[in-house]
């Protein structure tokens, strides 16, 4: 059944430098509701770096969400995991694909776009310790870095979150496709054991899309943060102008 009034966008996130936002929707319409209002959908590094920051016991990490990512299932192939999900290109499609009990089968060029940031993704169900988070390849690509997955797997361990579950569609089906589809990632909640879940075709049912969008405290941080202090004593070296590095760095954080 398709919603007749736009759904709520719920700020429930207002931390410094990232502010995080909630729709309840199916998965089309949460989406127009969010870029409407400036949030691009959340990414896994993101979520669960917001939920390292709020804690446990905050919504974001009692509930789970929609996320940027998707996943790429090719017949006769290894699944990849995407930064990029095909399905936010084609989202109405995709949507309605899943109304109808149908796989969402992207274009070539969308496939080729997805594959630029991507990683394997496996056949079958399986779990990732937690305290291998830093050195496994699945791990690493999802959370943004060996550190950041390191770290959210200490947050996860200390949650008493011994592995995280990893879900896929069955290596079966996928063959018997004729050509590659896509699922869009589900992030459990921890009580799901903070799961990566791949597996849903159910981008029509009402549920949680998350977004993000930079505050104007995050964006002045970012303007400093993306030029380090060697970074530009070296630029300022060049141009004859040593010994200032100090006060421009004090100058671009006001």
């Amino acid at each position: 059944m398709e919603t007749k009034t736009k759904p709520e966008v719920q700020v429930d996130i207002r931390p410094t430098g990232m502010e995080s936002a909630v729709v309840y929707a199916p998965f089309d319409v949460a989406l127009d509701s969010l870029t409407e209002q400036g949030y691009d959908v959340i990414s896994l590094p993101q979520n669960s770096q917001l939920r390292m920051q709020r804690g446990a016991d905050a919504p974001i990490s009692r509930n789970g969400n929609w996320t940027r990512e998707g996943i790429l299932y090719v017949p006769n192939g290894k699944p990849r995991l995407v930064r990029n999900s095909p399905v936010l290109l084609s989202a109405r499609e995709a949507t309605e694909c899943h109304r109808n009990g149908k796989e969402f089968y992207p274009t070539k060029e969308q496939i080729e776009q997805a594959l630029l940031d991507s990683a394997d993704f496996p056949t079958e169900n399986i779990e990732i310790p937690t305290d291998r988070f830093g050195s496994d390849a699945l791990a690493v690509f999802a959370f943004g870095g060996e550190a950041e997955a390191r770290a959210y797997g200490e947050f996860l361990r200390n949650a008493r979150i011994k592995k995280m579950p990893v879900c896929a569609v069955d290596k079966d089906y996928v063959t018997k496709q004729n050509q590659p589809f896509a699922r869009q990632m589900w992030f459990r909640s921890l009580d799901g054991g903070s799961e990566l879940d791949g597996d849903d075709r159910d981008l029509d049912d009402v549920n949680r899309l998350r977004g993000v969008k930079m505050s104007a405290e995050g964006t002045r941080q970012n303007s400093v943060g993306s030029y380090d202090s060697k970074t530009i004593a070296k630029a300022l070296k060049e141009l004859g102008l040593s010994g200032l590095e100090k006060g421009l760095l004090e100058k671009l954080k006001q």
